[in-house]
């Protein structure tokens, strides 16, 4: 079945492989920012499920856009640490003959470590002994062996540690009331929550868009239970759009990763569409408050707004960072709207348009909100 997979790479296979790739150089200069300050010399991008070297159309796979990238960046090339894994050995034997064939490999400071073995307890034992250096950590099973939050936890508990994974939503939804694979949902969600899961299924009722938000949002809850404090779930489809197959997670300790990763999914998406930004995330209500609030529309932003900041100064930055949140809009939507809440006169700004350029709104200008 892998080398099925791995025979082309489908356009939701490209898009991961685009958002994970997008985020690992901004990643990479937002921590060599602060080891410049601070200390520190390496960073690492770890992938345990990492696939050949390329599909059989020849498209590259994830870990060879991730080296390129590092080769051609001066910073990159003296700071990764890549560490690649796969448990099949014909995987392995690609990725390395193809990485040895890119240009200039050798000008890595730190060749990439490529194993070959499967994922599980002993691994997930060793990173959480370890101190681990600031770390990209990339899971992309097959299913979902392998895969839990222990492992996740086990990475992202260090500093500068930031995770995507790869959710095979339909294996899992059929994985949560299977007998056979009842470790492997508990390993996954925590006990609790595939108990909870469970039982809510056994409501027949349940439509499959509500058994999906369910999934999402009892996922996303557990990973910020053990200290991913900001996540961002996307949702894939299949080739014919009628079915919802795949999610990918993002999870960090750190604001400034947190908005990248927006920014990077909103221009991915096909979700967008006039007045609703919803980046194909999960399709929800009142009973998922978390992913309820990622289905706001636009025109919903300014009264939430002047509610939330009411009798508040504050500049563009200070108003995203506490208020984007667990919400589905981008800095621009607040640039814009704030903009159109001051040519209303719901809010007066520092720097009034004009002269200020119309539809601009720079840092160093402060909004301020009326009382309630």
């Amino acid at each position: 079945m892998s080398e099925m997979f791995f025979s082309e790479q489908t356009e939701q296979s490209a898009v991961k492989a685009a958002l994970v790739a997008k985020y690992f150089p901004a990643y990479m200069r937002v921590i060599a920012s602060a080891q410049m300050r601070y200390g520190g010399d390496r960073i690492a991008y770890i992938d345990l499920f990492s696939g050949p070297g390329r599909y059989e159309d020849g498209s590259q796979s994830t870990p060879v856009k991730i080296i390129e990238q590092a080769i051609d960046d001066a910073e990159m090339r003296k700071r990764l640490v890549a560490i690649f894994n796969d448990k099949d050995e014909k995987n392995v034997q690609s990725l390395q003959t193809t990485l040895n064939a890119l240009p200039n490999y050798g000008t890595l400071k730190y060749p990439p470590q490529i194993h070959h073995g499967e994922v599980g307890e002993e691994i997930v034992k060793r990173f959480e002994s370890m101190k681990l250096v600031p770390t990209l950590f990339f899971v992309d099973p097959w299913g979902y062996k392998g895969m839990t939050l222990r492992l996740i936890n086990s990475v992202l508990k260090d500093w500068g540690c930031d995770c995507f994974f790869f959710f095979n939503y339909n294996r899992i939804n059929m994985g949560i009331v299977n007998d056979a694979v009842e470790k492997h949902m508990d390993a996954l969600f925590g006990v609790d929550r595939a108990n909870s899961l469970r039982a809510k299924f056994a409501d027949k009722s349940l439509s499959p868009f509500e058994r999906e938000a369910f999934i999402v949002e009892e996922m996303c809850l557990a990973l910020k239970e053990m200290g991913g404090k900001f996540v961002l779930p996307f949702r894939f489809h299949n080739d014919k759009g009628t079915r919802i197959t795949h999610h990918l997670f993002f999870v960090t300790k750190n604001f400034m990763g947190y908005k990248i990763m927006k920014q990077i999914m909103y221009d991915h998406s096909s979700g967008k569409s006039e007045g609703i930004v919803n980046f194909e995330y999960n399709p929800a209500d009142v009973r998922q408050p978390l992913l309820f609030e990622f289905l706001r529309p636009v025109e919903d932003l300014g009264p939430m707004m002047l509610d939330h900041f009411a009798g508040q100064t504050l500049d563009i930055e200070e108003i995203y960072e506490k208020h984007s949140v667990g919400r589905p809009f981008v800095l621009k939507h607040y640039r814009e709207i704030l903009c159109a809440l001051e040519q209303n006169g719901d809010v007066t700004m520092s720097r009034p348009c004009p002269p200020r350029k119309k539809g601009t709104l720079a840092p160093d200008v402060k909004v301020t909100f009326p009382p309630k």
